[in-house]
Order: C-alpha cells, then sequence, then structure tokens
C-alpha cells in the first residue's frame, strides 16, 4: 500500500507475531507484521501514528543502501570461485544458472540492469553462488583447522543468518554464515577458530579468550576488525 509522505508499506499476516510491530530495513524498505486478530485497518492507522519514526529510519535507511552495489554490464565482480556475468533474453522471467566459475544472471532485454527487481535477482543469484562455494569450502577448513589444533566437533552447516557469522550449539555443530565466503581470509579463519574454540569453551570468559590467542594470534583485533563488515548489504 503506498502511504502518503512515506511511499510503498507492506502489511504482512503474521502468525508469529503477537502485537503489530513495523520495521524498516535497507532494500526490504518498510513492513508491518500483522498478528492473526488485529485487522489490516488498524496496522494502516498505527503508520500514521508513528510516521515521523518511520520517516527518520527511511533516512538511516537511504544512507546504507546508498553503499550498496549496483550491478552493471561494466562491473568487474568475483566471489572466491566465480565472475558475475550479466546477460539479456527474449523472456519476460529472470534466471540463474552457477556454472564453470561464472554466476550467469539472464534478465528481460527490455528492462534495464539497474531496475531494482533486477538488481535484487542479480544480488539474489551472487548469494546462491556464495552458498555453493561456502558448501563446498568451509566444512574442509573446520577440519584442517580441527585437526591441526586438535578440536572436536559433529557437524558443520551452512546458513543464511541475518546477524551471526557463526556459532556452535551445545554438542558441538558449528554453525557458519554462506556470508563468510565474502570476507578476507584471515577473517573467514577467524570465525571458524572462534567457533572451534566454543566446542572446549561455551562462554567468551577469559579462557575463551586465551584459547582463541594460541590459534589465531591476536584475537581481540581480528574480532574488531570483524565489525566492520556487514553481513547482508553488499
Amino acid at each position: 500500500m503506498h502511504i502518503d509522505g512515506i511511499g510503498k508499506v507492506l502489511f504482512e499476516r503474521s502468525d508469529k507475531a503477537k502485537r503489530l510491530s513495523i520495521s524498516v530495513r535497507p532494500l526490504k524498505g518498510v513492513r508491518v507484521a500483522v498478528p492473526p486478530h488485529i485487522s489490516f485497518e488498524k496496522a494502516e492507522q498505527l503508520i500514521y501514528t508513528k510516521a515521523d519514526w518511520i520517516k527518520e529510519h527511511q533516512s538511516r535507511m537511504q544512507q546504507q543502501e546508498e553503499k550498496v552495489t549496483v550491478y552493471t554490464h561494466e562491473s568487474d565482480f568475483k566471489t572466491r570461485f566465480h565472475t558475475l556475468r550479466l546477460l539479456t533474453h527474449a523472456r519476460y522471467d529472470m534466471r540463474c544458472v552457477v556454472e564453470q566459475g561464472y554466476i550467469n544472471v539472464f534478465y528481460p532485454a527490455f528492462k534495464d540492469v539497474r531496475d531494482p527487481d533486477v538488481q535484487k535477482f542479480i544480488r539474489k543469484s551472487i548469494e546462491e553462488a556464495y552458498r555453493k562455494e561456502a558448501k563446498q569450502y568451509l566444512p574442509q577448513r573446520v577440519a584442517y583447522f580441527a585437526e591441526k589444533f586438535g578440536f572436536q566437533y559433529q557437524s558443520v552447516f551452512i546458513k543464511n543468518a541475518k546477524s551471526r557469522w557463526g556459532s556452535c550449539s551445545h554438542n558441538n555443530n558449528i554453525n557458519l554464515n554462506l556470508h563468510l565466503m565474502r570476507l578476507p581470509d584471515a577473517l573467514c579463519d577467524y570465525v571458524i577458530l572462534h567457533e572451534l574454540a566454543h566446542t572446549i569453551e561455551k562462554n567468551h570468559g577469559p579462557n575463551f579468550w586465551a584459547l582463541l590467542d594460541r590459534v589465531c594470534g591476536d584475537s581481540k583485533k581480528l574480532d574488531n576488525k570483524l565489525k566492520a563488515f556487514r553481513i547482508s548489504i553488499f
């Protein structure tokens, strides 16, 4: 729905929501989660009462979106193992084929490559390439460090988490974010070692950091460098 002064707002029914909630996120815009027991009319009223708050966050969102890469035919974009290739075709749909070292993104010839829908699909296609690379690369890296430093773990799972680079479960399953493939080698390795260290030390106490220092050097320095990278925007 278009709301004057705010723009497009997505009202979405959510069985999990217990109350009306508004989110303003880069690339996703304004979303209102509407619980089953609340009408869309009441949800619309909330937008007007929170208009100033939404506009403030839209300004911050715009600043974040300006940092997002715009992919064109002149872009020289590469992941760890693939090169992005943008191609037009005489169809109305968009599709992606990741093979032989390329991320082949096909989009309709009548659309501008800068069209938001095309850019969204390109970003989704790159994410799929990262997923394939992560499944190939990260488990091998975990196994390498586990053998080198004597860590024991159960399994490695690749996820598309929104707020964590990695985690270690209580039974020592290692969960790694597919966006680790975007990080410099040293920081990617740091996250893996960080989670492996949690197989021994389950908290972030002094013993944990001492252990991490033994296997990766100045762990706090690496941790600070990691904070400069965002997970979902690129």
